[in-house]
């Protein structure tokens, strides 16, 4: 057994057995109740053997030509009725090799077994579009028919594809699907390659633009946000990201189901969403709830449990990942989460349990950390096993290559404090119960099904066989070597040889054996190891006399190619063979492998090719990653050859900024402090957000741009260069600045009321010890008021309190409470208010004992004057919305003809209409105009106080550097005289 192979199982009394193997990439197992067992590839071959004992399958069904098998898509579901065999359907889940009602195969060829997609549009790029299906297929004599139920999952990138069938102990069918979004950045349905467009932008057509048209925060419910798309009644929802329970026969949602009033036949089926890829799930026994191991994306791998498909549980992907908000998504402020996130944790459904990605799932285990993907559900309910097993759900990790078992507690629910590691050593894409109640493991990288059994309390011994030579010309001297062999329990082992193939062990006792072979045969030589206390192993291997096995070389690439995402790297290699010479090219297969070592590595086969030469096109994918191309030679005896190259990328440096520094950004999944640094994949693809408003250093921040002029969330190309991406941000208006304050008592001198608004992060205001406490600051004048910034000295802050707006300073309007205040930096937004005065009341101190105090108390608005030279307001002449209306510097006065609003897309708006610059030469008048999206109506805010005209790359500046009422306002050259600085609400 190669050591990649070896398993470990952890539990005394616990080994397992290999039930089956020489299969190629199974996917899913079901065992009906006639003894025999189906065994689902992920090409879209079903195969059945007779029975446990069964060596040599038959092939049920081939669904080659339908299944788009290619990286993690392909046959991934599969049950039998629950009335098999007497229903002979069976029930498959696949990708389906063509868009929804489209024609098949449509990257793939008729009976192809790997399946391609060519760049462009490139698997990660702009992705190759394709669909999936759930059918049922009917044997008939010796042919099989397939009723497709549904067809549907929209599915544009790689993976995050299909899962899970399974029937529930009420007799419907439930199904599982990704969101078959992009997994290299936060996918809201945005373009992520404009170069190619051989799937179109937004191909799924999702809202709120038609297919063709890429989508933008905050209204773009595309990408990944296709797992809340029950939510969003104005569009035909999608199954992706759900759980569906349907009517078997139909394929129609299930009677009883929660939202069968719908008139949308997808949102009838769905009983869950929020779901990123609910790959495997189970129902527990004797019970109707169902538990989803759900593939997290950048930190949390998740098990859900759905109480009961009465009702609709969001589980919050990507609005959430694990128990918390998932940053990449929160960073850009998209309506659908933050619309969710508005409704409170509640709206959602938390994670029965979660593991992150850099920890252990259980202290001290062997078992890695890093990359993850829980891959395998189900639950344990009777049979040999212990007791204390009874109830246990048992999952899996194809990543970490890892089994665990969750044992139940009190409740009778499983216990997360009572995990036991139970095997390792193989990535298992699947866990089914079997024959006997016994746990069976789907070991998907070795081609083998694998069952846990018990033996009381002695482990039996893993026999292990080394065999040198394995093959070569008669007469053929081999030496056999069971030394490997090992017992759990420590126990002394007995060897029992079957040299001649003859199935007697009786041809030495040895621990290591010579054994010559004569003439031309293949013989399967075994072993048999006893502990002594009636624990035996065997173990086997293929010896081939006369037949030598073949020698593969790969002449190209070498081991020192570097590649960038698209690159065509060329290949090609030779193979030769004792008996038949050269091998010919129907015997040389090739395979693609994407290696992912976020600590370490986990992997994905991309795609197969058969020949001796040919060309890939190097796939996106986020560093730290590496290519491994493999080539496999195999001669007519069936014997092998397997050499592979490394292929590592070429990678830049990156550096992620702010202006000022140490604000927050977020780089896919990740929010960072800035600056920072990252590797990239020269030509890969990423996505940047920034938040539109950030607090820092008792300043409140505004966005204004990126310095690779993208819009504030992004995606980039990382270029072959060593590039800073730097957001600027610009200081808003704090209408609390040197106000006067009226405070409620000081605690002591130097800790008076004005400390809290003289815009200084080294003084502050601090009360009396006792409750309540207030402060309150005079605007001067009424202003629109829609935010405070608070910024608390350390555990001097306010667990309970309100703020208060009021025109007058006798009547006081509530807008902000709370009774959950946390301290750090409260940064709160209420309805919009005409106010002079703000106050803010304390009632219950976070700390029993200490007092309130502030370091800045900040008010601001997001309407409200553009001030400049001589503290003048920008100002609408006449206060007419006229077309062509000119602007100019007026003493500032609180009417709608100086109360301005900026907008994301640039603009500028005030009396509904748009600043604008109609021309681009000097001294073009900056007038008011119908906002119609032209590049003359965006304008930019920089760092040095400017207000840059995007299309005409001059300033908004007032003329002659005068400041006298009436002084009319013009583009003009950029420099930075006083009379082009501004200062925006």
């Amino acid at each position: 057994m190669p050591a990649s192979a070896r398993a470990a199982v952890a539990p005394s009394g616990f080994s397992e057995q290999v039930v089956f193997s020489g299969l190629t990439n199974p996917s899913n197992v079901a065992f009906g109740a006639d003894g025999r067992v189906f065994v689902a590839e992920k090409s879209g071959l079903i195969k059945v053997f007779d029975s446990l004992e069964d060596s040599t399958p038959s092939v049920f069904a081939d669904l080659r030509t339908k299944v788009y098998n290619y990286w993690d898509r392909g046959l991934l579901g599969l049950a039998l009725h629950p009335d098999f065999p007497t229903d002979s359907r069976v029930y498959v889940l696949y990708t389906h090799d063509g868009l929804i009602g489209g024609p098949t195969p449509k990257w793939g060829t008729v009976g192809g077994t790997n399946d391609p997609c060519p760049s462009p549009p490139g698997p990660t790029s702009d992705g190759c579009q394709a669909s999936a299906r759930l059918s049922v297929l009917t044997p008939s004599g010796s042919t099989v028919a397939e009723q497709v139920l549904i067809e549907d999952w929209c599915q544009v990138f790689p993976s995050h594809s299909i899962g899970s069938i399974e029937f529930g102990p009420d007799g419907m069918l439930y199904a599982g699907g990704g969101d078959g979004a992009s997994f290299n950045y936060a996918d809201h349905g945005q373009d992520a390659f404009p170069s190619s467009d051989i799937t179109p932008d937004n191909p799924c057509g999702d809202p709120p633009s038609p297919t063709g048209t890429a989508l933008a925060p905050p209204s773009a419910e595309g990408g990944a946000l296709r797992a809340q798309d029950v939510r969003t009644s104005g569009d035909p929802t999608t199954l992706d990201g759900s759980i569906i329970r349907i009517d078997p026969d139909t394929g129609l949602a299930a009677p009883g189901n929660p939202m069968l009033s719908s008139p949308d036949l997808n949102t009838r089926r769905i009983v869950a969403h929020g779901l990123r890829n609910p790959m495997r799930f189970d129902f527990r026994p004797g019970t109707s709830e169902i538990w989803v191991g759900d593939v997290g994306w950048s930190a949390w791998e998740e098990i859900d449990r759905i109480i009961s498909p009465a009702t609709v549980t969001n589980f919050g992907w990507p609005c959430y990942e694990g128990a918390g908000k998932q940053s990449g998504y929160d960073g850009q402020d998209l309506s659908i989460c933050e619309n969710l996130y508005a409704a409170g944790p509640s709206a959602v459904a938390a994670p029965y349990f979660a593991y992150n990605h850099s920890e252990k799932v259980v202290a001290g285990e062997s078992c890695g950390s890093g990359s993850s993907s829980i891959t395998g559900m189900s639950f344990y309910e009777q049979g040999n096993y212990p007791p204390e097993y009874d109830g246990a759900l048992f999952f899996a990790d194809y990543s970490r290559k890892c089994v665990w078992a969750m044992l139940p507690g009190a409740n009778g629910l499983p216990d997360p404090s009572e995990l036991v590691t139970f095997a390792s050593g193989y990535g298992t894409t699947r866990l089914q119960t079997g024959p006997g109640g016994d746990i069976f493991a789907v070991d998907y990288d070795n081609g083998r099904i694998m069952r846990y059994v018990f033996n009381g309390t002695n482990n039996p011994p893993t026999a292990i066989i080394d065999a040198d030579p394995s093959g070569g010309p008669s007469p053929l001297t081999v030496t056999f070597d069971g030394t490997a062999s090992n017992d759990a329990d420590g126990d002394a082992l007995t060897y029992a040889w079957d040299l001649d193939g003859d199935g007697q062990y009786d041809d030495s006792t040895a621990a290591t054996v010579q054994y010559t072979y004569t003439g031309s045969q293949v013989v399967t030589a075994r072993l048999r190891v006893n502990d002594g206390r009636g624990g035996t192993g065997t173990a086997s291997t293929q010896i081939d006399v006369a037949n030598g096995p073949p020698i593969a070389t790969i002449t190209a690439p070498g081991p020192a190619t570097k590649w960038k995402v698209g690159d065509t790297i060329s290949f090609a290699g030779t193979a030769t063979d004792p008996e038949q010479g050269t091998l010919p090219a129907s015997a040389l297969t090739w395979a693609l492998i994407m290696h992912h070592c976020p600590s370490d590595c986990h992997a994905h086969q991309i795609t197969t090719k058969t020949g001796t030469s040919g060309s890939f096109t190097a796939p996106d994918h986020e560093y730290p990653s590496y290519l491994e191309l493999r080539l496999t030679a195999k001669d007519s005896g069936g014997l092998t050859d397997v050499k592979s190259v490394r292929l590592d990328p070429t990678t830049v440096g990156l550096t992620f900024a702010t202006q000022p520094s140490g604000l927050k950004l977020t780089y896919f999944s990740k929010s960072v402090t800035t600056p920072t640094t990252s590797t990239a994949i020269v030509g890969s693809n990423g996505s940047l957000s920034a938040d539109l408003l950030q607090p820092a250093a008792g300043k409140l921040y505004r966005f204004a741009s990126w310095s690779d002029g993208g819009a504030r969330n992004h995606n980039f190309t990382a270029p072959a260069t060593p590039t800073t991406y730097t957001a600027t941000y610009v200081p808003k208006r704090n209408l609390a600045l040197n106000r006067p304050v009226a405070v409620s008592s000081v605690y002591t001198a130097g800790r008076e009321g004005p400390k809290a608004v003289d815009g200084s992060m080294s003084t502050a205001w601090s009360s009396a010890r006792t409750d309540p406490q207030w402060l309150r600051v005079d605007l001067g004048s009424v202003q629109v008021v829609d935010r405070v910034l608070l910024n608390w000295l350390g555990s001097a802050y306010g667990k309970a309190y309100l703020i208060e707006v009021s025109g007058s300073g006798r009547t006081w309007k509530t807008v902000y409470s709370t009774t959950v205040g946390d301290g750090g930096i409260d940064n709160l937004t209420f309805t919009p208010n005409f106010a002079r005065y703000v106050r803010i009341t304390a009632t219950t101190r976070g700390v029993a004992g200490s007092y309130y105090s502030l370091w800045e108390f900040g008010v601001f608005q997001d309407t409200g004057p553009i001030t400049g030279i001589a503290g003048q307001c920008v100002d609408i002449y006449q206060a007419s919305s006229a077309d062509g209306t000119p602007t100019t510097l007026y003493t500032c006065h609180g009417k709608a003809n100086q109360q301005w609003t900026q907008f994301e897309d640039g603009t500028i708006r005030a009396l509904g209409k748009c600043l604008d610059a109609r021309g681009t030469a000097l001294r073009t008048p900056a007038v008011l105009w119908t906002c119609d999206g032209s590049e003359g109506q965006k304008w930019l805010p920089r760092a040095n106080g400017t207000l840059l005209n995007v299309r005409s790359g001059q300033c908004l500046d007032a003329t002659g550097g005068l400041s006298a009422n009436g002084t009319r306002l013009i583009l003009y050259t950029c420099h930075t005289a006083i009379n082009q600085k501004w200062t925006l609400p």
